[in-house]
């Protein structure tokens, strides 16, 4: 038989864990939120209508496994009112879900001598969550990534719970954490606003910003392909790969005539590109130096 489970915070992936978790086997315990409206939703999402409290100790008390899925900066806090109200039983295991935050963050749980036995630990669905539609949905963790770390029970019961939605697990360091978000960040966010830019060059060259993104869509997926297939350095092609510094000194002109700031940004990741085409081997060094020239000029 699959442990029970208690969710604190019934926002995207509580609802989510409401939903999908009770349909891989693991039994719903209780639900509690800011929103009692959503702790009451998500009870219902997960086949136990009554089992929604306004008290998140209430929720967790009879739970093998407790997700704390509130917003991060709230965690900490979470945690420990529900410990101090004696909410967690014996060998429960506690998880956050936070991308940034390591599982010492909950620290606290661990304090007393006859919780001792309680293990905490991080598991971190690695995508976007959109918003629950009625009815029932996909299911949002069907081959996603899902980072774990935490004390060796947690980190075990955690990569089942992952398998068990249907993710992917992959264990990380619990000092590595932040680095690990930082990669996320840089992964995801930040690649939306390097394609800001390039829809915006795109538009200031006469094509219209509804056509743009079509237009670099399979430049894009191509990109990615050969990343994945031959790796970082052998995947950078284009200008800067091949030494090409008048090409790449218009290119700082002509934005600079647009804005300062695009040019900087341009320019910025232009230097990056340069370290990665020397790994590469097919920029020279004079060149590279060139290149740096024209790109730190400001």
């Amino acid at each position: 038989m699959k442990p029970s489970f208690a969710t604190i915070g019934c926002g995207k992936v509580g609802m989510a864990l409401a939903e999908h978790l009770p349909a891989a086997g693991y039994r719903p315990m209780g639900f509690s939120s800011r929103s009692p409206a959503s702790a009451r939703q998500a009870a219902g999402i997960a086949g136990v209508p009554d089992r929604w409290f306004e008290n998140s100790w209430d929720a967790a008390k009879d739970a093998d496994i407790v997700f704390i899925t509130t917003p991060d900066e709230s965690i900490k806090d979470s945690s420990r009112i529900i410990f101090e109200n004696k909410g967690f039983r014996e060998n429960a295991v506690v998880f956050h879900c936070s991308g940034a935050l390591a599982s010492t963050e909950l620290a606290s749980v661990k304090s007393g001598k006859k919780l001792s036995s309680i293990m905490i630990g991080s598991i971190h669905p690695l995508q976007s969550f959109a918003a629950r539609q009625s009815g029932k949905s996909d299911n949002p963790f069907e081959n996603i990534i899902m980072a774990v770390e935490g004390d060796p029970l947690a980190v075990e019961k955690a990569r089942e719970v992952a398998m068990a939605l249907g993710a992917k697990p992959f264990t990380i360091q619990t000092e590595g954490k932040v680095l690990y978000h930082a990669a996320a960040v840089v992964a995801s966010n930040y690649l939306v606003t390097l394609m800001d830019l390039a829809i915006k060059l795109m538009a200031a060259s006469g094509v219209s910003e509804s056509e743009a993104f079509v237009i670099l869509k399979p430049l894009i997926k191509g990109t990615l392909t050969n990343i994945e297939t031959t790796g970082i350095p052998d995947a950078l092609t284009g200008p800067i790969a091949r030494g090409e510094v008048g090409i790449v000194e218009k290119h700082v002109q002509e934005i600079r005539s647009l804005s300062d700031e695009q040019a900087d940004y341009y320019a910025m990741n232009g230097v990056e590109t340069v370290k990665v085409a020397r790994t590469k081997g097919t920029l020279s060094e004079d060149a590279a130096k060139q290149l740096m020239k024209i790109l730190k000029a400001d």
